[in-house]
């Protein structure tokens, strides 16, 4: 890649990917599926959001246009609560597959491009380019790596950075 900019994006993008998955190694499929807070969300579920409504929603969809992400999306499941059939590991490997489907599309895009496909729900407001879904992406990505880094804390004391 020879724009600078673009493997800046996504070298960030990456590094909070891996952190999203590194912070949930070691914890058994219970522990996975638990709510922890009030509003009632489990790990395995903000993974699968991530990978359904970031990865997918805005980068095949959105960003590439892609009409069998649109039509998935569309009709698709809350992604927020995958179906119990879905084991933790499936779960994993679907957001790593959507990260890399990800990178493949932007490894060639043009960060000044407008999006190819814009959700209707979204009424008037809108993403102007490429730079600025793939911000959005890396924003949404480190807040719920923050969120696993409390509810990991608070299953079993592991902490991502000691604070002495």
């Amino acid at each position: 890649m020879a724009d600078t900019e673009l493997t800046t994006l996504l070298h960030v993008l990456n590094g909070k990917r891996r952190h999203v998955l590194g912070i949930l190694e070691g914890l058994d499929e219970e522990a996975l599926r638990r709510p922890v807070l009030p509003s009632g969300w489990t790990c395995l579920g903000l993974v699968h959001h991530l990978a359904l409504d970031d990865e997918k929603f805005w980068f095949r969809a959105v960003a590439a246009g892609e009409q069998t992400a649109i039509e998935e999306i569309l009709g698709s499941e809350d992604a927020w609560r995958p179906a119990p059939r879905k084991t933790a590991e499936e779960i994993f490997a679907l957001y790593r597959r959507e990260g890399e489907l990800a990178d493949t599309f932007l490894a060639g895009a043009d960060l000044d491009a407008a999006p190819r496909w814009w959700p209707d729900f979204f009424a008037d407001w809108r993403y102007d380019n490429l730079r600025e879904v793939v911000l959005h992406v890396i924003t949404e990505t480190a807040t719920h790596a923050g969120h696993l880094d409390a509810v990991r804390e608070l299953v079993d004391g592991r902490q991502r950075l000691v604070i002495t």
